[in-house]
């Protein structure tokens, strides 16, 4: 498995693989190629189909600059790879001096095919979640133990990584006016965090906090804000909901959320290894299925749940996002992405809950692997049109009218 820094990375909204990683492959080929007199970037995919919505455009012109880009929408491309983008930089007879073609492996994570960065390069030894336990029992070790063994020099990556995920609710808890794009959306996340503050009732107001702080985040994403992949940008609100909730109202210090963040980011790494966090490869249920597992594992382990009882957690919340879809209105990363996020943040709480007492009393017959594997299967299985193209479900509901070209 890769290093947890290919997992959580802050980028800018609103989709990681839409704009985080073509943002990133294009400050390394501009730094590659920095003599070129101009650029351009062919467009594949997905990438091409709601690119315009993503405004995956508009972050690679503007991470260009002050040379000129030009971007186009292909489609269809000679590679078996659902999304990427084709760079090319000029000289000043208009001679191409440099390509690569890059493929958007979801998350934000890139594949150059010209280019042997070692992005991906093998951390962690283990192929499934019962390896990690077994390990885990075998050497006395908790999962945040385990990942600091392997990767001794995490904790600084993953303080930035909390540091920014509260920053990205702290704003989004601030703002107010209409999201970008044709969909004129209200942000409501300051409503619904004042509304959540005159609440009576305990348990309600901590849930309804809940969905404030997944909104705060999610609309700060669907404004090209700076947020972080939990596992992607598009269900980023789940964990950095957690996050905030269990820092503002919980007390909890932030070296045990940090640790949290890493039981959390093994679940992410696992189903990454194993098949998918990419909505354009899994549907919704690999983006924000993963992200509610990931934070199932988080709060479980917040809760002081043993190694079975976190797996369980994670299990159930993964389990019950099986065969989600992904249909984006206009291509926005807002209907109903924004929506999901909190609703998908109370079901993470509800998971380790149910967890912590279902456990008690009998063995989870259905592993953490077993649902992995399924998650992965029942993806595949997913139309193309319901997998992040705006061609089917809610997509073609409510009618955005495209872009002229």
């Amino acid at each position: 498995m890769e290093s947890l820094k290919e997992l959580y990375k802050t980028g800018p909204g609103p989709s990681s693989s839409h704009t985080v990683a073509p943002w990133r492959a294009a400050i390394l080929f501009k730094d590659r190629f920095p003599d070129a007199v101009s650029y351009d970037a062919e467009l594949y995919g997905s990438l091409s189909l709601t690119g315009r919505g993503h405004f995956t455009d508009r972050i690679i012109i503007d991470t260009f600059k002050p040379k000129l880009c030009k971007v186009s929408f292909k489609l269809h491309w000679e590679y078996d790879f659902d999304s990427g983008v084709r760079y090319r930089a000029y000289n000043w007879k208009n001679e191409v001096i440099g390509e690569w073609n890059v493929f958007s492996l979801g998350g934000g994570s890139i594949k150059v095919v010209e280019e042997d960065f070692d992005f991906q390069r093998t951390v962690y030894p283990f192929k499934s979640m019962r390896e990690i336990l077994a390990y885990c029992e075998e050497k006395g070790l908790s999962i945040p133990m385990l990942v600091k063994e392997f990767e001794p020099d995490i904790e600084i990556h993953m303080v930035s990584v909390l540091a920014n995920m509260l920053k990205a609710v702290d704003r989004g808890l601030n703002t107010t006016g209409i999201l970008p794009g044709k969909l004129m959306m209200p942000r409501v996340a300051k409503s619904l965090n004042l509304s959540a503050e005159r609440m009576d009732d305990p348990g309600e107001k901590d849930r309804m906090r809940l969905v404030s702080y997944a909104y705060a985040n999610n609309e700060e994403n669907a404004s090209c804000g700076m947020v972080v992949t939990a596992p992607t940008l598009g269900a980023s609100g789940i964990m950095a909901s957690i996050m905030y909730h269990y820092y503002h109202n919980i007390g909890v210090s932030k070296a045990k959320l940090v640790q949290a963040l890493m039981v959390g980011g093994m679940f992410g790494n696992i189903i990454k290894r194993n098949a998918t966090i990419s909505g354009a490869q899994g549907g919704c249920q690999a983006e924000i299925g993963v992200a509610c597992c990931m934070a199932a594992a988080a709060v479980a382990y917040l809760d002081d749940l043993g190694l079975k009882q976190i797996e369980y957690a994670a299990e159930i919340a993964m389990e019950h996002h099986l065969g989600l879809t992904c249909d984006p209105v206009g291509g926005y990363v807002i209907i109903p992405c924004i929506e999901r996020n909190g609703a998908a943040v109370l079901r993470a709480m509800d998971a380790a809950m149910m967890a912590k007492y279902i456990g008690n009393v009998k063995p989870n017959r259905v592993s953490f692997d077993m649902v992995v594997r399924t998650m992965n299967y029942t993806g595949k299985k997913i139309p193309m049109e319901l997998r992040e193209t705006s061609l089917g479900g809610l997509a073609t509901e409510i009618v955005v009218k495209p872009d002229e070209d």
